[in-house]
């Protein structure tokens, strides 16, 4: 017969508590429901009462977020739910090992950190590999983490140089028909990119070095014959590359570069039977050294909730489909 066991802890600050419990005491609600247990607030003190198993998982998961509120983090129903679906798959050394070190700095001055275990790995690689590629379904930060470690480097001088870039895939007879020069027919297609550098850096900061040639933000085709040292390049929504293109971009890195390569292969656009450059990579570098693959799943998502349901009920359909 299972007992029921009781355990306490303490949060420092009544704001920290107030993060914690979120709004009407939705994130607490949460892990009741999710682990059976009842979670009692008293002052400075929590208590959770439950069956010991439960307790525990409990218990590590609100220590952890009473981490996260000491650190000056907001927590949301997307970090709960994380937190709650690794200790319910029984990987609670991910929730006790995940430390999210700051990664950047917005320019106003928001710290930006990694909010999944998988997206710390994904910053891990970054910091230790010349080359990464970031492979996962949309809504997992890839680009945003990717300009981010970007600025970062930029900001300590590691590198002289940003460059953005992306195949405008979708181009063909379509951009003729856009209004404006190239640029401007080419502008939607790299606007994440943007908006990213826009939040890292703030808008004048931006143009600052955008016009000094220290940024650049261009379509995949302006790579070619080019050699790029001393630079932090992001190649985004790789999908869309064919291994020609793939090849082309890759072989532009210079001294003193780091690369990242992101996209989702779940998603490629590419006209016709032609074949993805990303699918292609991953077998042909995937034992080179100071190579990395980081593969990022829908588990990782930090958009909405619905997002992570849509992917799942995707990647079903697929399955299914491949059967018949």
């Amino acid at each position: 017969m299972k007992n029921l066991v009781e355990v306490s802890l303490e949060v420092d600050r009544i704001e920290h508590a107030m993060n914690l419990f979120g709004n009407f005491d939705e994130n607490i609600h949460m892990i009741e429901d999710s682990f059976n247990v009842k979670v009692i607030s008293r002052d400075s003190e929590i208590r959770i009462v439950g069956y010991t198993e439960a307790v525990y998982k409990a218990q590590t998961v609100l220590q952890h977020l009473i981490s996260i509120a000491a650190q000056g983090d907001i927590i949301t129903k997307q970090s709960v739910g994380y937190l709650v679906r690794l200790a319910q798959e029984d990987q609670l050394d991910r929730v006790k090992d995940f430390r999210a070190d700051c990664i950047c700095v917005t320019a106003r001055g928001k710290q930006i950190k990694s909010k999944t275990h998988g997206q710390k790995l994904y910053v891990d690689a970054i910091k230790n590999n010349d080359i990464v590629f970031g492979i996962g379904p949309a809504g997992t930060g890839k680009t945003f983490l990717a300009v981010a470690m970007a600025v970062t480097a930029f900001r300590n001088k590691e590198v002289n140089r940003i460059v953005l870039t992306r195949p405008a895939v979708e181009a063909g007879e379509k951009l003729g028909f856009l209004p404006g020069d190239l640029q401007n027919k080419v502008d939607p297609y790299l606007r994440p990119l943007y908006d990213a550098l826009y939040e890292m850096m703030g808008f004048e900061t931006y143009n600052k070095y955008l016009e000094k040639g220290m940024i650049e933000v261009a379509p995949l085709a302006y790579m070619r014959g080019r050699t790029l040292d001393d630079s932090f390049i992001i190649l985004d929504e790789a999908q869309n590359t064919t291994p020609e293109k793939m090849k082309m971009f890759l072989t532009r890195i210079g001294f003193g570069s780091k690369v990242l390569v992101n996209g989702d292969i779940t998603q490629v656009d590419l006209p016709g039977n032609k074949r993805s450059g990303l699918k292609e990579v991953m077998t042909i570098l995937r034992d080179i050294k100071g190579v990395s693959f980081v593969y990022l799943s829908d588990r990782d998502v930090v958009r909405h909730e619905l997002v992570q349901k849509i992917i799942q009920a995707y990647e079903r359909y697929d399955k299914s489909e491949k059967k018949y």
